[in-house]
């Protein structure tokens, strides 16, 4: 049978060199890889990859990702020393998940999730 290994989602950026540096010293992702026409970039941290492009539409939503982490305290408290900024504290939810949000210069958001619940 067919089995999904991994997930990439593109996240919308009004400037990419701003965005960059943020997902870099905020975020602590590496940038794995950069198009030359300098407008659409993929960053990585650990086992997570984001695509960012530029987007200068002056219309466009920001969007929004999930992202599953283990030490979800120890994240966060790492997260907010390197001054990234954090929309939400660490809450827990009522299906069972831990976790805080982050928003990068564009407005998308960022949640890193902690699952306290087994799922099967």
């Amino acid at each position: 049978m067919p089995k999904l290994v991994r997930i990439a989602p593109e996240l919308p950026v009004t400037n990419l060199e701003e965005s960059l540096s943020y997902y870099r010293t905020k975020l602590g992702f590496e940038v794995e890889m950069m198009i030359p026409q300098g407008d659409y970039a993929i960053v990585e941290r650990d086992d997570v990859a984001l695509h960012l492009f530029q987007d200068s539409a002056k219309n466009h939503s920001p969007a929004s990702v999930h992202i599953f982490a283990q030490e979800l305290e120890e994240l966060y408290t790492e997260l907010q020393g390197r001054g990234a900024q954090v929309s939400q504290r660490i809450v827990r939810q009522p299906w069972g998940n831990r976790d805080f949000r982050i928003t990068d210069p564009t407005g998308n958001e960022i949640k890193f999730t902690e699952p306290l619940l087994e799922t099967g």
